[in-house]
């Protein structure tokens, strides 16, 4: 019997998409598993978030490195309150250019091309600091890895979005965050062992590593298909999708569909059309979700992790400390990885933001309450001259910064680390991409140095609790945000999720 006139289109195409079905009579056919299993994607995903490797390890690179300048022995090189305030957020303004020339790259260049021109700034940027003999080389080396920075956080998400099985696609897309995090943990470490036995310099060269492995593996990895449909690419689209999930499945099915969607948008977005729900609607949710994860605090506490501790006398050592958190924080983004397919997108956000905004309550509120001689702060208002203080907790009511904090990266990184940059590759419509994904991360960056630059002044002119509860009430405004605005895209295909928003339809997200 044919299907009725009535019945929405995606019902005749969705079976093909659907990643938990509810009911056990309809299972997955072959195909769809052959898919899922084709080990060729998970490589192409695992050489474009070297990328992201890279970025994680950049973004904190001062948090071991601060300490170790405020002591350096060359006037030169020795840092003090104004220029750690720069070492720590210039890196955000670099990623803030980052994202915005990445609004051109990713539709002149495309997707994997833009990931490979990241190379280029990353390695000079890193060769800089290896070898710097001043404040404006280190300083200039932070700018350039945050531009290579800033050109991933845009190409990486769009990139793995658009070569993703829809079944697949919340576990691939938290992998960016997930190599983030591993590359923040990797410094860490090296700045804990490897200071023990090398000069801090090695820590820059370390960083080269993962950036020259990601552009050789890259010559040999298939451009997104959406993209090379959109260029008029027909047949290296179709060798790009066979390649991605494999010769002995339907993907000529999937082709189709996805060359139906491409078609049916202009190779551009027109003035005129920015004022349709359809553009402007996910474009403005997908920048406030950006927003507000750098208005939470998180950029802050990871640059100036081991400062904070040092500020707050935990019982550990504060490098310790910071690659306790940086474990905490791996942890985490695995669990959103596997979960964010099942349980999915909004129930991981209420979460997420719901034990950020207790983190950042409690820490602010023990900084408030606490003896200057138990949290630390005898030398108060200062973090940076904190480093040369003696740190020796008289209890274990010490421990409660380190949980806080602890618990804070958390539940970051189990919604509103990885979500955020999944949805926002998720929601945003083709012709607008790779424009919109640079103006997220031009948002979100530019939010992040500005943070950065004025937390040190906030924290020496009111005290560290200031910063903590003002992420709090950010914090309780994420959850507000979740409820009213984000829709739930678990098992969609990136086609359902734009007839979504450009009909109005809930029974297309079905």
């Amino acid at each position: 019997m044919e299907p009725s006139a009535q019945e929405p289109l995606v019902r005749k195409t969705s079976s093909s998409y659907r990643t938990f079905p509810q009911s056990t009579v309809k299972r997955l056919d072959k195909e769809y598993l052959q898919s899922l299993h084709n080990k060729r994607l998970y490589l192409a995903v695992f050489v474009a978030v070297l990328g992201n490797f890279s970025f994680g390890f950049a973004l904190v690179y001062p948090s071991p490195v601060i300490p170790a300048l405020e002591a350096h022995p060359s006037p030169a090189l020795r840092l003090d309150q104004h220029t750690a305030s720069w070492f720590g957020s210039v890196f955000t303004l670099g990623a803030a250019a980052g994202g915005l020339s990445a609004m051109l790259l990713n539709d002149r260049l495309g997707r994997k091309l833009s990931i490979m021109f990241s190379a280029l700034p990353s390695a000079v940027g890193y060769a800089l600091m290896a070898g710097a003999q001043g404040i404006g080389m280190l300083l200039l080396g932070r700018v350039l890895t945050g531009y290579a920075g800033g050109v991933t956080s845009a190409s990486i998400p769009v990139y793995i979005s658009e070569i993703s099985h829809p079944g697949v696609r919340g576990l691939l897309g938290a992998c960016p965050q997930i190599m983030a995090v591993l590359g923040s943990l990797v410094l860490y470490a090296l700045g804990k062992y490897l200071g023990l036995v090398l000069d801090w310099r090695w820590l820059a060269v370390a960083g080269e590593v993962p950036v020259l492995v990601m552009i050789v593996l890259l010559c040999f990895m298939p451009n997104s298909p959406r993209f090379l449909l959109s260029r008029g690419k027909d047949d290296e689209a179709l060798g790009s999708l066979c390649w991605l999930r494999g010769k002995d499945t339907d993907y000529a099915r999937e082709y189709e569909q996805i060359k139906d969607s491409v078609r049916k948008q202009s190779r551009r977005v027109s003035c005129a059309e920015i004022k349709d729900p359809f553009i402007y609607k996910p474009i403005l949710i997908a920048v406030v979700m950006r927003f507000l994860q750098q208005l939470s605090g998180v950029t802050c506490v990871l640059v100036y992790l081991q400062s904070i501790f040092k500020k707050t006398s935990v019982i550990l050592k504060p490098e310790y400390d910071a690659t306790l958190v940086g474990l905490v924080r791996l942890f985490s983004v695995m669990i959103a990885a596997v979960s964010m397919d099942k349980a999915g997108r909004k129930i991981l956000l209420f979460v997420s933001a719901g034990v950020m905004l207790v983190s950042n309550l409690t820490m602010g509120l023990y900084i408030h309450f606490m003896p200057a001689s138990q949290n630390g702060t005898i030398a108060n208002k200062t973090l940076v001259s904190s480093a040369n203080l003696p740190a020796e907790p008289t209890n274990y009511i010490t421990l409660i910064p380190l949980l806080a904090t602890m618990f804070f990266i958390m539940g970051y990184a189990m919604g509103w680390g990885p979500i955020t940059w999944l949805l926002m590759s998720e929601i945003l419509p083709l012709k607008a991409r790779g424009v919109a994904s640079g103006l997220c991360v031009v948002v979100s960056w530019l939010t992040a140095f500005t943070l950065t630059q004025f937390f040190l002044r906030v924290v020496e002119a009111f005290g560290l609790e200031v910063p903590f509860l003002f992420f709090a009430v950010i914090c309780a405004g994420n959850i507000l945000f979740t409820g009213c605005c984000i829709p739930e895209t678990k098992g969609r295909s990136l086609e359902q999720i734009e007839a979504f928003f450009r009909t109005g339809r809930r029974s297309f997200m079905r």
